[in-house]
């Protein structure tokens, strides 16, 4: 029989999901506020600030595998993973209020060289945060489907930490009038929305470090790793990143971060000037991600365990294509309701919450597939990378998601998107080539991804096999 520790109470499973509203307020912020403030506000090109936000990207990624090495390696009275996320609180939220507030009557190269550097350290902090705390994941339990349980707290606090701030954001702070002063063309907006986003993210880190402090004494402690070569270790890593269970996620993920990419830079792009809507309809269609991450919430567990992980989210991330894909092709065929049509917001309010439904859902599946990876790979390696494995998906997402946001400013260039441009103002054959353009990218892409995925090998049985093996070696060597 396979020995387990007895359920995480919830309050834990609460206070560990705490600390990703900070990820999803960072998400929204960078996703939707970002590259519309320095490039219709600040006048930065889009191109510029595509360039910029993926430099930063990149630049975090790379550093993040080595964040999760270390805190793999990392031997301390705090554990493994706490000393990094109470050391993240601080410049999260200083960083990342500094990043609204660029210098007034800058030239673009001072703006664009701002821009990358607040981008790059606020993204650090984030990681030396979010990466550890992730890891835990595989440390808090075993269980095949308590995984996936405790990974839909973590995905539900910061799905709702991003769309509550968006909500937020489009009732309270911007005026429906994207032109007016308060507008989502006025600078003074995204100065409130700092001073309120930078506190409140700093606040959900500490409260979830401090909160799961009493868990470190119960988790595994391996013995401390002999030291390497750093040729040796790179190819050790290597290894794991590319071993045959974690490689279809990894490479997968390339593709599917590319897609999420394009479509986070562009959706307030696709809001304000295809589907032309007002700041409190953009704030309705805000909600619906509530919604459906709480749908999320409501089928991921059920599913897993009725069809497996792997084909629920194979299936969920297809839900998720149709459901940004069909719109955009209904409109530009003339069989959808039109702008200022009362049917339209409810329509595309459907429309939302599935896919916020699905990408939710399958996300959280595709975390718990990485932990249970990390069983495989300790089996047949000796080596607990929780932390490198989890840095990995974290450095494909944040690369090729950067990635997504730069072919966002070329596609806005492509199509000859004007700066300052009014909602309305805009030819309408422009904006059709954009959401043309952002359809056939995001099709190939999310295409690509499910082919790679559906090779991921782990069943809950395999699971099952590697943690009673695990337990018996480790009972060996008491």
């Amino acid at each position: 029989m396979i020995r387990t520790a007895g359920k995480l109470p919830w309050a834990t499973k609460l206070i560990y999901g705490v600390g990703t509203v900070a990820f999803g307020i960072k998400d929204h912020g960078f996703n939707a506020l970002l590259m519309i403030y320095y490039n219709q506000v600040m006048g930065l090109p889009a191109v510029w600030v595509g360039t910029a936000i993926m430099i930063a990207m990149v630049a975090d990624a790379i550093l993040d595998p080595i964040v999760g090495q270390w805190s793999d390696s990392l031997r301390s009275k705090w554990g493994r993973r706490h000393p990094f996320m109470y050391a993240s609180v601080i410049p999260v939220g200083l960083f990342y209020l500094l990043l609204w507030f660029p210098p007034d009557g800058a030239s673009h190269m001072t703006l664009f060289t701002y821009l990358l550097v607040l981008t790059t350290i606020t993204r650090t902090f984030i990681g030396i945060y979010e990466i550890p705390s992730t890891a835990l994941l595989a440390e808090f339990t075993q269980n095949y489907h308590e995984r996936t349980e405790l990974v839909s707290y973590r995905y539900f606090f910061g799905v709702a930490g991003g769309i509550g701030m968006g909500i937020f954001v489009f009732t309270a702070i911007f005026s429906n009038d994207a032109t007016s002063a308060g507008g989502l063309l006025d600078s003074s907006g995204y100065h409130t929305y700092a001073w309120i986003a930078a506190p409140l993210m700093a606040t959900a880190i500490f409260a979830s470090s401090i909160g799961t402090h009493k868990r470190i004494s119960s988790l595994i402690s391996p013995p401390p790793p002999q030291r390497k070569p750093l040729l040796k270790t790179l190819r050790e890593m290597f290894a794991t990143l590319f071993h045959r269970v974690n490689a279809p996620i990894f490479i997968g993920s390339i593709f599917g971060s590319m897609a999420g990419g394009l479509n986070a830079a562009l959706t307030i792009y696709m809001q304000t000037y295809f589907w032309e809507l007002g700041s409190d309809q953009i704030a309705l269609l805000t909600s619906a991600g509530l919604l459906g991450v709480v749908l999320a919430l409501v089928i991921a567990l059920p599913l897993s365990k009725a069809f497996g992980k792997k084909w629920t989210t194979l299936s969920l991330f297809t839900v998720t294509l149709a459901g940004i894909v069909v719109p955009v092709l209904l409109r530009l065929s003339g069989m959808f309701p039109e702008n200022g049509d009362p049917a339209l917001v409810p329509t595309l309010f459907a429309f939302q919450a599935i896919v916020a439904m699905s990408v939710v859902a399958a996300a959280i599946l595709t975390a718990s597939m990485i932990a249970d990876a990390t069983d495989q790979i300790q089996l047949t390696t000796g080596r607990q990378s929780e932390g490198l494995l989890f840095s990995a998906a974290t450095l494909i997402g944040k690369t090729v998601s950067g990635m997504g946001v730069l072919v966002s400013g070329l596609l806005l260039a492509y199509v000859g998107f004007p700066d300052d441009a009014k909602p309305g103002a805009v030819a309408q054959a422009t904006v059709n080539d954009l959401a043309l353009g952002l359809t056939l990218a995001t099709f190939v892409f999310t295409s690509t991804a499910l082919v790679i995925m559906s090779f991921y090998p782990i069943s809950k049985r395999d699971h099952e096999a590697a943690v009673e093996t695990l337990a018996r070696k480790r009972a060996e060597h008491l």
